[in-house]
């Protein structure tokens, strides 16, 4: 019989080791310039990563139709990109993962899915802030990462009193699928765990 925690264990660990390759790669170079590749499709994720709002471009490759730059401004620096298939449509998906400046380090999210690798799809991700279950002591420093079919962003939660800098609480990861919804895809909560 198959242990019912063992996949949670995995999407932790898996979680945790990109996580942390994240952090090392934005280390390692002011700007980030990534290529991505799934499915036959490549990716270019390129941010100068200089001030506080940043002009992110991705340039997909394989594409049947056009594969034209997007280019959006964040709030933030770019500190992590990757490339999945959420829903097992044999189609991928780019998530770019984007930090913004200051002591709270908030964290956001611009991604994009593959229809039928004809043309991209934005991807959304519900604000916490109208979640007010799981928004409880939050207060930034999101990490996030994908694997096993999920999407994660995880948080540490703050007790009232604790500074931003030292939380006192748990941690808290929210875990969504990748739905269709009615002008492009959702990332909707699945399960949410606390540790």
């Amino acid at each position: 019989m198959n242990n019912p925690k063992t996949p949670l264990l995995s999407l932790i660990t898996l979680a945790a080791c990109s996580l942390v390759s994240m952090a090392e790669e934005a280390a390692s170079a002011k700007g980030f310039d990534k290529k991505l590749s799934l499915q036959g499709l490549t990716f270019r994720v390129k941010c100068p990563n200089e001030g506080s709002l940043n002009k992110l471009t991705i340039t997909p490759t394989g594409l049947e139709g056009e594969n034209k730059p997007i280019v959006v401004e964040v709030d933030g620096s770019v500190t992590g990109a990757e490339v999945d298939d959420l829903d097992a449509n044999g189609f991928p998906e780019i998530y770019v993962y984007v930090t913004s400046a200051g002591s709270g380090s908030y964290g956001s999210l611009v991604a994009y899915a593959a229809n039928q690798k004809k043309s991209l799809t934005e991807i959304f991700l519900p604000d916490l802030g109208e979640d007010k279950v799981n928004s409880k002591g939050y207060m930034g420093h999101d990490q996030f990462a994908v694997g096993e079919g999920s999407f994660l962003r995880r948080f540490p939660i703050y007790k009232a009193g604790d500074s931003n800098a030292k939380p006192s609480d748990k941690t808290r990861q929210l875990q969504y699928k990748l739905k269709a919804g009615e002008a492009g895809w959702l990332l909707k909560i699945d399960r949410v765990i606390e540790f």
